[in-house]
């Protein structure tokens, strides 16, 4: 059993993200270093701006639709959506995975385009348009003396390219690593060694606090 009762959370996802988890997590300590970064790409604006309606599998793709107008937007999850909202989009929201949002799209009422990052964990049936790309980071310095230490590190993995990624990255580190994925397919994504690993029965943010809360109590009982 650690001593700390609340091992330190390795926070890997885009700064802004990070930050918000971070503080959704009080009384953890929280290393963020993000895996990877979002940046945009060339596209073809004008016809997001005119299509009359977007599916939206991360909030980073939101800004690059152009202003909402009223149109449907068939967003991920309850982050995207409210981003969506936000943009004068009417949204429709799935229940945390792209696979929600197949039934979805087979009722729209209007034609879709699906503004997405350069990897996509799952392909939908509608036409996509690259709008970011997600590039590698190595990790800081306050990451890797992080796991070159004795005690547990709890690592919570958002999509399997994050996973894939971190994976890589703490291949050869010396404390116990404590895996909390936010799907089955990002848990399948992981090939490093791990003392721990819980899968969140909620792919949402809410659904991995709970999933790092348990792994923690599961360790104290």
């Amino acid at each position: 059993m650690p001593a700390d009762p609340h091992p330190p959370l390795l926070l890997t996802r885009p700064l802004p993200d990070a930050r918000r988890f971070a503080a959704s997590m009080p009384g953890w300590r929280a290393v963020i270093s993000p895996i990877m970064r979002i940046v945009p790409v060339d596209h073809d604006g004008a016809r997001l701006a005119a299509a009359p309606g977007l599916v939206f599998t991360s909030a980073h793709a939101v800004a690059a639709a152009g202003p909402g107008r009223g149109r449907l937007a068939l967003c991920v999850g309850g982050r995207t959506a409210q981003v969506a909202r936000d943009a004068g989009f009417q949204v429709t929201e799935g229940a945390g995975n792209a696979q929600s949002l197949l039934p979805l799209i087979r009722s729209a009422p209007v034609p879709l385009i699906h503004p997405q990052g350069r990897y996509l964990a799952q392909p939908l049936p509608v036409p996509g348009i690259v709008v970011y790309e997600q590039q590698a980071q190595p990790l800081s310095d306050a990451a890797a003396a992080l796991l070159a230490g004795n005690g547990p590190v709890i690592l919570p993995v958002f999509s399997p390219r994050s996973a894939r990624l971190l994976g890589q990255a703490v291949d050869q580190a010396r404390a116990p690593l404590w895996l909390v994925a936010i799907s089955e397919a990002a848990r399948e994504a992981w090939a490093a060694p791990t003392a721990r690993q819980a899968v969140a029965a909620l792919p949402s943010a809410e659904g991995m606090r709970q999933a790092i809360r348990q792994i923690v109590a599961a360790e104290q009982s």
